[in-house]
């Protein structure tokens, strides 16, 4: 792991990270608003397992329901489509901001540097999410009891998980504004 995180260390150049966040922009921009129309369509009130904090596997089933044949087969190839590459979107800005501003924000050797393999956990989180209630789409109305009732936990974990990579940005961010204030406090004297 050490080695893993010191090779995305290197890989997170200033301009390795702005294309992230130029592709995360675009999906943001560009391919989500169509991505949630689409849902939209199908789902009605009900919403999608993906964009929903907390549900239950009765809540998935009537999602199923709601959806009808077409929704469903709508959402799975979504899933084995968009959703395949969105995840690696968020997660490679997120593994090269994190790495970018933490070898600002903290010295070299540090354990904080390893922060930037944070993201994984929130990718492979999404990822079983996505299998999992895809799953539960594809042989609704049969019930999959065990994945049904995985599916939400998935969902908490992996929006628990974005949202601490989004306060590891704001942690390194404020650690690299700390260092370079202090590095410039020294400039003075």
């Amino acid at each position: 792991m050490k080695r893993l995180s010191a090779f995305l260390q290197r890989l997170s150049a200033s301009w390795v990270v702005l294309i992230a966040l130029a592709l995360l922009l675009y999906f943001f921009l560009r391919v989500l608003p169509d991505q949630a129309a689409q849902v939209e369509r199908y789902a009605g009130e009900v919403g999608s397992p993906d964009t929903t904090f907390g549900y239950s596997a009765a809540d998935l089933y009537r999602m199923a329901e709601v959806y009808g044949p077409e929704g469903r087969q709508a959402y799975v190839r979504a899933r084995f489509t968009f959703d395949l590459v969105w995840p690696l979107v968020y997660t490679a800005f997120f593994v090269t901001a994190i790495g970018w501003l933490y070898r600002r924000a903290f010295p070299a050797g540090s354990r904080w540097q390893r922060a930037n393999l944070f993201p994984f956990l929130a990718l492979m989180l999404d990822y079983l999410e996505n299998g999992a209630a895809a799953l539960v789409m594809a042989r609704y109305p049969f019930p999959t009891p065990v994945v049904a009732e995985l599916t939400p936990v998935f969902t908490v974990l992996k929006w628990i998980a974005v949202s601490g990579c989004a306060l590891l940005l704001v942690w390194g961010g404020v650690g690299a504004l700390w260092r370079w204030g202090k590095g410039m406090g020294y400039r003075r004297r």
